[in-house]
């Protein structure tokens, strides 16, 4: 989709995307590193979001409520709330709080209640931890996990057989929407000849951990 190509294309510009040889957490020597904390200013955050917003309408997924997990998905769900917006569609946001607040509203969620189907906004999915404690906020609030957003899927291999994209959306039974996956990436560099050299290495380990 031209929203994936625009996004790693801003992802690159920024330094978000690096390439190189990276140790993962998983201890893989990765030839490439991918790191959304650099979306670090107002423009390139604003169209991060935008992008967000683009994948979820094409998405098709029928939904209330958005959802930011603390800490990273807060900005990530407000961000991207505010880029609906502005293409028309005002959707209510909300996100949780690593501790209750015992003054004040109190409690653990700021924002919108937390009712209907709700999308979860995220940055990736690792372990899908994230992701667990979310439907239990969820499903404690009486409300529906829809799907889940994030912004790149590696597209491989965790503990087992399967991505942690695809072990969340087996789980719960939703869809797990990325705004780009490793395959999007590898057409990206395929298409610009500053980065060919990178995709014999990414295609590599493609083979080696990835998933179909």
């Amino acid at each position: 989709m031209d929203f994936s190509r625009d996004f790693l294309a801003l992802a690159e510009r920024k330094g978000v995307l690096r390439f190189g040889e990276f140790k993962t957490k998983a201890g893989r020597l990765s030839p490439y590193f991918f790191n959304t904390a650099l979306f670090d200013d107002g423009a390139s955050f604003g169209e991060l979001c935008r992008f967000y917003a683009q994948a979820i309408g094409a998405s098709g997924i029928a939904f209330d409520t958005l959802f930011g997990p603390a800490y990273k998905g807060i900005p990530l769900a407000a961000g991207t709330a505010m880029q609906m917006a502005a293409q028309g569609r005002n959707i209510p946001f909300c996100f949780n709080r690593k501790e209750a607040k015992d003054h004040g509203e109190g409690g653990t969620l700021v924002g919108a209640p937390l009712k209907g189907r709700v999308i979860v906004v995220d940055d990736v999915i690792s372990a899908g931890t994230s992701v667990r404690e979310s439907v239990e906020i969820i499903r404690a609030n009486g409300a529906e996990l829809a799907g889940v957003v994030i912004a790149i899927d590696r597209m491989e291999r965790g503990t087992g057989a399967k991505s942690a994209a695809q072990e969340v959306r087996d789980a719960f039974g939703v869809p797990v929407v990325a705004v780009a996956t490793l395959d999007d990436l590898m057409a990206f560099i395929a298409d610009d000849a500053r980065l060919t050299e990178y995709l014999p290495a990414v295609q590599t380990y493609r083979t080696t951990y990835g998933v179909s």
